[in-house]
């Protein structure tokens, strides 16, 4: 009886939390997001479309492993963002500590911080490590005898499993050492806005 008394209290506390939520959405928040993703994603997909077809394999291998490292530690820094303790920052910036400031600010919005770090640039990083897959695949088919099809489901297949095991990896990292990323993310922000 108690177990389903708990239960329905969770479920009271859940639609508030949902009720609350809904009236936070930004909208304006939204707009820009969408075009800031639409934006990023269009010049970086140019710029790969462009260089790695004109490159040699190893320079492939290389474009793609860094967009796939990329989207890791970009994914990394969304996920500290939002499990990092903000008491902590405050402290450091009631002392002045270089960047604490900086880390509040991300603090106080996490949520925009994570989906920038985690959906915008995680994920086209993984949309364009995707693509450079299959532009790799058509290097290793053209220049053996590997037919295209098969090129294209082992390279892709391979990207996409070194990117969710970056990710998963990446995610237990940042879970434990919140604190510390954020904080040196926002010390290295911190030095473009400085002078400001």
């Amino acid at each position: 009886m108690k177990k389903n008394k708990d239960l329905e209290n969770l479920k009271i506390q859940t639609r508030r939390k949902e009720k609350i939520k809904k009236e936070l959405v930004d909208k304006r928040w939204v707009i820009i997001i969408i075009i800031l993703s639409f934006s990023i994603s269009f010049l970086l997909s140019f710029v790969s479309e462009i260089t790695v077809p004109n490159f040699n394999l190893i320079v492939g291998i290389i474009v793609t492993l860094l967009f796939i490292l990329l989207g890791i530690l970009f994914d990394i820094i969304g996920v500290s963002v939002t499990t990092a303790d903000e008491k902590v920052f405050h402290s450091m910036n009631s002392r002045k500590v270089k960047g604490a400031n900086i880390a509040v600010l991300f603090k106080k919005n996490c949520d925009k911080v994570s989906s920038f770090c985690c959906d915008v640039i995680g994920d086209i990083c993984g949309v364009i490590s995707g693509s450079t897959a299959v532009a790799i695949a058509t290097l290793v088919s053209k220049s053996t005898s590997i037919n295209l099809f098969l090129a294209t489901l082992i390279i892709t297949a391979l990207v996409a499993s070194l990117t969710i095991g970056g990710k998963a990896i990446g995610k237990s990292f940042a879970i434990n050492k919140c604190d510390i990323i954020l904080y040196e993310f926002s010390k290295f922000i911190y030095n473009f806005y400085k002078g400001k």
